[in-house]
């Protein structure tokens, strides 16, 4: 058993995890419970001929020094599009174009595009930042280690080192509201809009609500080697990405097993000695690392009974309900966008006409309700890959806020409602897309939680705050990718640096464990 490492679930960080600690000698074992490796980071068919992206559907955070150190390139990653551009949406064909640190269109102002270079150049160098923190172990909460104080005293530094003016700006937005400090620097609706999509996308956070700021820079944090939140689609869709990193766990030695689903965490006294499956069968180690949510791994697999009721406590309160869909429309044609060239829908699309909308879409989750008007993030990454449709057909992908996952009624009579509100939204853009609609899948939080096995459905394993990030995440005392458990690690979204197809949190916890 000595050396031993167990890995539950091959998601993106738990094969970043399998390969390093391969790498460094540990003899691994990586155990999926469904079929295909990847978590929420997989390409798959969803009807006859039709495959698409089934989580993550834009790669803009996977790190840059992983992708090298593991050679994913060697291992068939590459891209069909990299610094792909942004359109906000216009139901009349008035729409605005991003592309770098501008923006173009009709009914933009001098303020407005004055605005857009100084907006980008502050949140660019406050993200960067973060993105520093990403491939570091957050220091523990109320230390005297000289280590940990160290990694304080490099973070107020780099904070300080933004200049005065920045300095005091970076401290002053970072945890409010991205609603104010878009109302300080443009005039333009549409443009608000979509840069307030930016800042909820995937979150329960509306504009006006405090993280939203801190949740816009998390998404332009990237060390992707682009620029700050530049986009790119994978050929082979984000499943490639997924597969590159299983070729180079499997390369390092790791043993991976799929369609094993762990039934619970074993204990020796106080400390892990490895897990039982769901076919009865155990296995031994002296370490598990868990990339499972973590209320997952703690409350279902190691149970409350085995931690302490405080840290049982702030587990079962961690903010984890998810609050954002998944569309996927298999198409004839190309849809024809109001204002739009066929080139230009290769592009991202947003559909968030302004601040308000975006607000008012968010109110109904309050509630228990799905938006009546919701916001979209789309892509048709077919226009760039032909692999993922027959020749001349394509495939739609879309993000889409906002959905509770606790559905007043529930989802069971709730989905086939909240599909009908998302094509009129989409048929407000383009009049004809449900001519060319071949199939439909409408993944709900509810259908995320089971098909990637994530507790409360939300992509990032726990909501990206203030209060939850850091040395924070997912709760105090578990930052540091070990656990208060002995031998019981922590690999996952819900861990630092959060969310996003990445492989910071895997890289980390195996230099955690590893003692690097």
């Amino acid at each position: 058993m000595t050396n031993a490492v167990i890995i539950i679930g091959g998601g993106h960080n738990g094969l970043v995890c399998a390969s390093y600690l391969a790498k460094a000698g540990r003899k691994v074992t990586l155990l999926e419970a469904n079929t295909q490796l990847g978590g929420a980071c997989i390409t798959r068919e969803f009807a006859p001929g039709f495959t698409v992206s089934a989580g993550a559907h834009l790669n803009y955070l996977l790190d840059d020094e992983i992708r090298k150190e593991l050679g994913l390139d060697g291992h068939g990653l590459s891209m069909a599009a990299e610094k792909i551009g942004t359109i906000a949406l216009n139901p009349a064909g008035e729409h605005l174009y991003f592309d770098g640190d501008g923006v173009g269109g009709e009914g933009l102002n001098a303020r407005d595009l004055k605005g857009m270079k100084e907006y980008q150049r502050f949140m660019s160098k406050f993200a960067a930042v973060i993105g520093k923190l990403h491939n570091r172990t957050p220091p523990r909460v109320g230390t005297s280690d000289r280590g940990d104080l160290f990694a304080l005293a490099k973070l107020a530094l780099e904070i300080r080192l933004l200049g005065r003016d920045d300095m005091r700006e970076f401290l002053r937005i970072a945890a409010i509201n991205i609603y104010d400090v878009l109302q300080e620097n443009f005039d333009n609706e549409l443009l608000k809009g979509a840069l307030a999509l930016e800042a909820v996308l995937g979150t329960k956070l509306a504009p006006r609500s405090n993280n939203s700021v801190f949740a816009a820079l998390h998404r332009m944090s990237g060390n992707n080697g682009g620029g700050a939140g530049a986009l790119s689609i994978p050929k082979g869709g984000m499943g490639a990405i997924s597969d590159a990193l299983a070729a180079a766990a499997r390369k390092a030695g790791a043993d991976i097993r799929t369609q094993s689903p762990v039934k619970r965490i074993l204990m020796d006294f106080d400390k892990v000695s490895g897990v039982e499956l769901e076919s009865g069968e155990q296995l031994l180690a002296d370490v598990v690392v868990s990339n499972a949510d973590p209320k997952t791994t703690f409350l279902d697999l190691l149970g409350a009974r085995n931690i302490e009721a405080g840290l049982a406590h702030r587990i079962k309160h961690l903010r984890s309900k998810g609050n954002t869909a998944k569309l996927h429309l298999a198409l004839s044609g190309l849809p024809n966008f109001e204002g739009l060239e066929t080139a230009q829908l290769g592009q991202r699309l947003l559909i968030a006409p302004s601040q308000e909308y975006v607000d008012h879409a968010f109110n109904h989750c309050k509630y228990g309700e799905f938006s009546a008007r919701p916001v979209f993030e789309i892509t048709i990454p077919s226009i760039h890959d032909s692999s993922l449709a027959p020749a001349g057909q394509h495939v739609l992908s879309a993000v889409v806020q906002y959905a509770p996952r606790d559905l007043n009624n529930g989802w069971g009579n709730g989905k086939a409602a909240f599909t009908e509100v998302v094509m009129d939204t989409l048929s407000h853009y383009a009049p004809d897309i449900r001519q060319k609609v071949v199939a439909t899948e409408l993944l709900t939080p509810e259908d995320i939680e089971k098909e990637f096995h994530i507790n409360g459905g939300h992509w990032h394993h726990a909501e990206l705050a203030m209060d939850q990030f850091f040395m924070l995440r997912p709760v105090p005392y578990t930052g540091q990718y070990h656990t208060p458990v002995n031998g019981l690690y922590l690999c996952g979204a819900g861990s630092h640096p959060g969310g996003g197809v990445m492989g910071s949190a895997g890289r980390n916890a195996a230099r955690a464990i590893i003692g690097k």
